[in-house]
């Protein structure tokens, strides 16, 4: 096993306890589940990064770890809910909306190339950022506002790039920018991709 699959595998374990810390110990695990959480996010943004420096970056590596990560924030987000059911609930509508989309997104993916999506794009990149922020001030602070507004927000916007993406793409391909670089590959257009974002 590489270290690219050790660092997917260990976001994949950490999920379960995750979910654990957050229902028996409540706010008491909380500091526990944001220092997994960012453990979590350093070992994803250097598992890609690793893998395209050792050109074993495959399709079946980033299928794993786009999975994986939708696990490993989930597992956050119902910690969250454990820990303050009141602010989770309070957004429940907005929460609704996004899991919405993130299906929308898999069936659009699904009908068109027979495939989960798949695109790693840079306002996804961006989403995780703010998802950081929010969940950071919710459990290390208990409290919503601004950062939980952006997340959302954030959230909506990459989701309809991820599904104009499906839309515009010939076929199914991984890790793709952006909606722009789609319609570029539609077009038999070339360009350079980001050696630290996109393979």
């Amino acid at each position: 096993m590489n270290i690219p699959q050790l660092l997917i595998l260990l976001r994949l374990l950490m999920a379960p306890v995750i979910l654990f810390l957050g229902w028996k110990f409540g706010e008491n695990g909380a500091l526990a589940i944001l220092i997994l959480m960012y453990i979590g996010l350093f070992s994803d943004i250097f598992d890609g990064i690793i893998a395209r420096k050792q050109n074993i970056s495959t399709e079946k590596l980033r299928r794993l770890d786009s999975q994986v990560d939708m696990l490993f924030w989930v597992s956050i987000g119902v910690s969250s809910w454990f820990i303050y059911p009141q602010l989770i609930n309070a957004n429940i509508y907005y929460i609704g909306l996004l899991f919405g989309m993130e299906i929308l997104c898999y069936l659009i993916s699904f009908i068109k190339f027979r495939k989960e999506t798949c695109t790693h794009a840079f306002l996804s990149k961006i989403w995780g950022l703010t998802l950081l922020a929010a969940f950071t001030s919710i459990l290390g602070f208990g409290h919503t506002g601004f950062p939980f507004a952006l997340a959302i927000i954030m959230g909506l916007i990459s989701h309809l790039d991820v599904i104009l993406i499906i839309l515009i793409l010939p076929n199914w391909q991984h890790d793709i920018p952006s909606s722009y670089h789609a319609y570029l590959i539609r077009k038999g257009i070339a360009f350079k991709k980001s050696k630290l974002l996109n393979s």
